[in-house]
């Protein structure tokens, strides 16, 4: 098996947020793109595909944290690595 086999598989699921246990700094290094519901999602912070489900921010509103609102949204989820344009 290649190297590129293993890196062309998207994870279940992955967090761009540094302190999930679902974030994939290698993974997020490629162009991950989200379909959800058949339509390009660009504000996808989570994702599951076997539950079904995108972590998706609220517009510009914080947590007392400071951290993005967001919301949880049910429907069909393609993940998808991003073709590099060819130089």
């Amino acid at each position: 098996m290649s190297e590129n086999d293993t890196n062309d598989q998207l994870p279940d699921r992955l967090s761009i947020d540094p302190n999930s246990p679902y974030y994939n700094a290698e993974v997020l290094q490629r162009e991950v793109g989200i379909r959800f519901k058949g339509v390009e999602k660009t504000n996808v912070e989570e994702y599951c595909v076997s539950e079904g489900w995108v972590r998706v921010t609220a517009g510009n509103a914080k947590d007392r944290h400071g951290n993005p609102l967001t919301l949880k949204v049910h429907g069909p989820v393609e993940p998808y690595f991003r073709e590099k344009p060819k130089a």
